[in-house]
């Protein structure tokens, strides 16, 4: 027994000298400084699943029901339906006999010019 006491304050007394680096300098050698992790008491006094209290949900008036249905704020659910339309061939083939194509319907050509060559270039252009 003597000797793990003796053990633990030479151990102790060592503490005090020997320090981490990030506890000579900077805002940890600070002697107001304290550690952000929590002791192990400290962590979780109580277990989340057994609480000590009973909450208190506000039911009396109307306006401060608690509510907490999430389908009356989902606004996905808000939409109209999509429409969807199912073509056949059929329909498809009396769409393209009624529709007529005219020449304003497609781009511009980019090249309008006819471009002209010097046949007499040595080597017809190219070196």
């Amino acid at each position: 027994m003597a000797v793990s006491s003796t053990s633990k304050s030479l151990f102790q007394n060592l503490r005090r000298f020997i320090k981490k680096p990030w506890e000579i300098t900077g805002p940890c050698s600070d002697p107001e400084y304290k550690e952000a992790l929590p002791k192990v008491q400290e962590y979780r006094v109580f277990c989340p699943a057994t609480p000590n209290q009973k909450p208190c949900v506000p039911t009396s008036n109307p306006e401060t029901v608690y509510d907490i249905k999430y389908f009356t704020r989902d606004q996905r659910r808000n939409r109209p339906p999509i429409r969807r339309t199912i073509l056949k061939k059929a329909d498809v083939e009396e769409m393209m006999k009624e529709k007529t194509f005219d020449v304003s319907d497609f781009p511009r050509v980019y090249l309008t010019a006819t471009v002209e060559e010097d046949y007499n270039a040595r080597g017809g252009g190219y070196q």
